[in-house]
């Protein structure tokens, strides 16, 4: 099986590694996973190496995040933990959805690393005109046990049209809706919306972004179980960041 963008996709002429950003279990007090987010291989931001990946090059990138992801969390995830390993994709970059996938697989079985641990997510700031084909690349994941998940959900271009599309695993609330929630009543309006409306499409919703111990008390009291942002670690260029955990019976 073959597909357009294997055949044309221009060859990648830059280095690039990731570093790695926790997941808090804010109900189990413990890490549930990590994202993968892109760096340059002296550590400089993603948008400095996004900058550099031309139209042509976005298949054959896309495709190269997935295995240096996979290689890194292999090595740096502890034996035996139950970890999931976030990673992004672009969907415009994604051709035939079985066929993009065979590096993806290769490499898990090269790296022994599980595909019920991996965590596939898009954003919604890359805007997406087929929503058919996107339908179909989630359920071309769902058969080989990835999770699906929308990340920025709430800021970009789609928004609720895609729930009425499909429904993914996760939704990641965009940190615009988390900051200085606390402190807002409309923000609290609206995530308890997401929130109502993703337990009745059986969805679990992260929230991204945290930065202070008040927008975290105030979101899991609205009913958060999954936390991502500064407030518990920055990423950590490969490797894993050490994690400010919430003591048992308190979040």
């Amino acid at each position: 099986m073959a597909c357009n963008g294997c055949a044309t996709s221009s060859k990648l002429d830059l280095d690039f590694s990731m570093a790695f950003q926790p997941i808090y279990d804010a109900v189990e007090h413990r890490v549930w996973g990590y994202e993968a987010l892109v760096r340059g291989v002296s550590g400089e931001g993603a948008f400095e190496v996004l900058s550099k990946v031309s139209a042509e090059q976005k298949y054959r990138f896309d495709q190269d995040c997935r295995v240096k992801a996979i290689e890194l969390a292999s090595r740096l995830f502890p034996a035996g933990e139950d970890l999931k390993l976030s990673i992004n994709f672009m969907p415009n970059a994604v051709y035939e959805p079985a066929a993009c996938l065979r590096a993806t697989l290769r490499a898990a079985e090269r790296y022994s690393f599980p595909t019920s641990s991996i965590m596939f997510e898009f954003t919604e700031n890359e805007e997406v005109t087929d929503t058919a084909h996107l339908t179909n690349i989630v359920t071309e994941y769902r058969k080989h046990g990835f999770t699906t998940a929308i990340d920025d959900f709430g800021a970009g271009h789609a928004g609720l049209g895609l729930l009425v599309e499909f429904q993914p695993d996760l939704i990641k609330i965009d940190m615009k809706l988390v900051r200085g929630i606390d402190n807002s009543p409309s923000r609290q309006a609206v995530v308890t919306g997401i929130l109502a409306m993703a337990r009745e499409l059986g969805i679990t919703v992260l929230a991204e972004g945290v930065e202070t111990e008040a927008e975290f008390r105030c979101l899991a009291a609205a009913g958060i179980r999954l936390f991502q942002g500064y407030w518990f670690a920055k990423p950590v260029f490969e490797q894993l960041p050490r994690v400010q955990f919430v003591p048992a019976g308190t979040a």
